[in-house]
């Protein structure tokens, strides 16, 4: 009876599957098309009820590195305020964006909410700035150049569970290596030939080669969808932010963009999701009108010149920097020190798998910090550099 019922939920997974594929965008990937990036640990593996992105999106919400989003900042990391955007609420934004452009245009929303969900899981402490200062260690210690996108692959598949890492399907790593909320265009078009060798390819050459991160396109629509997400996520929430803390205020915002996009988040996103579906459905690709357009990157620009450069911001954002790389130099005396065997970076070597101590010791370095939240490289920080008070009796 068992064996019976147990064919019976297998057969109607399956052909539940089958009729979810039958019902997506001739432009969407399909579960059938899943493709598992890593072989199977085991020959024959359990059957699994859930269909192949879910497998994904799970094995995402459970790594260790998702639940260390609670304490990343997203873009205001200096302010003391519970209602300043953290990374664990912009990716859960992120997602939800991305999966209600997903379903709209008929794409495949597990895939969406899985790369949406993992697309910042290797991002540095303090976002953008403590990403900046790794890729200029990087450089200077001859390895290369350090970027959140291809951290995030390499922290599912390297990192995780002690180095053994997760088995996440292909589409997934490939749209997150190639989301980029930096970068707005006019057409988001996929790499439909891409193979699982470029992928490699491309993965590897962001670590090596400068800002190839901003070059490389998704696979899939459905990377399309959660690279463009990104931007709309954050783009009227960051100014909403920078009005509550008084770093801008709403009469700054320039005026031939919020005529067409309005002057809150509610109104951005609205904009800008219902324009770009009714652009994009059934296309091959995913686009703005030129209005839309245009006023999007006019915001996007003002952002950047008034708030993420914001005179406040720099100066506490050089003080960060300095404070990173003197981590990193302590850190990196210990790790290659011979002599050295009762330190926290040497134990979290040696709690991971034989091959990743082969890494470049660089390289290891990085992989500790980036790892690290805000408030632990602060308190790491006065740790080690910061002198302890004692008590004495008078």
């Amino acid at each position: 009876m068992k064996m019976k019922s147990e064919e019976i939920v297998i057969k109607n997974t399956l052909k539940m599957t089958q009729e979810a594929d039958n019902q997506l965008s001739l432009y969407a990937t399909k579960n059938r098309d899943c493709i598992k990036i890593k072989s199977p640990l085991k020959q024959q593996e359990e059957f699994d009820i859930r269909w192949p992105f879910e497998e994904d999106v799970d094995r995402i919400l459970y790594s260790k590195s998702y639940q260390r989003y609670v304490d990343k900042t997203q873009a205001l990391s200096f302010f003391n305020n519970a209602h300043i955007s953290k990374r664990s609420i912009h990716v859960q934004w992120v997602s939800r964006i991305a999966r209600q452009i997903g379903k709209c245009l008929g794409l495949n929303t597990d895939l969406i909410e899985a790369a949406a969900l993992g697309h910042d899981l290797g991002h540095a402490p303090y976002g953008h700035v403590g990403e900046k200062i790794l890729d200029i260690i990087l450089q200077n210690k001859g390895f290369g150049h350090f970027c959140h996108n291809a951290n995030s692959v390499r922290n599912i598949l390297f990192i995780e569970r002690d180095g053994i890492g997760y088995n996440v399907s292909l589409q997934v790593l490939d749209a997150i290596l190639c989301h980029n909320g930096e970068m707005l265009s006019k057409k988001y078009m996929p790499d439909y030939d891409k193979t699982i060798a470029q992928f490699w390819k491309e993965y590897n050459d962001c670590w090596y080669q400068k800002d190839i991160s901003k070059k490389i396109r998704p696979m899939t629509l459905e990377g399309c969808v959660v690279r463009v997400s990104d931007i709309i996520s954050y783009i009227g929430k960051d100014i909403e932010d920078a009005i509550k803390v008084g770093l801008i205020k709403e009469d700054d915002l320039p005026r031939k963009a919020t005529k067409v996009l309005g002057h809150n988040n509610k109104s951005m996103i609205n904009r800008l999701i219902g324009d770009l579906v009714i652009h994009s459905y059934e296309k091959p690709y995913l686009s703005f009108s030129p209005e839309v357009f245009d006023a999007l990157l006019t915001m996007m620009n003002f952002l950047s010149a008034n708030v993420h450069h914001h005179p406040v911001l720099v100066k506490e954002n050089a003080k960060l920097m300095r404070m990173i790389n003197q981590l990193y130099d302590v850190y990196y005396e210990e790790l290659t020190d011979v002599n050295n065997h009762d330190c926290k970076i040497k134990m979290f070597v040696s709690k991971m798998t034989p091959e990743y101590a082969k890494n470049d010791p660089a390289l290891i370095v990085t992989d500790y910090l980036s790892m690290m939240t805000d408030s632990y490289v602060l308190n790491e920080y006065e740790t080690i550099f910061l002198p302890i008070m004692h008590n004495t009796i008078l």
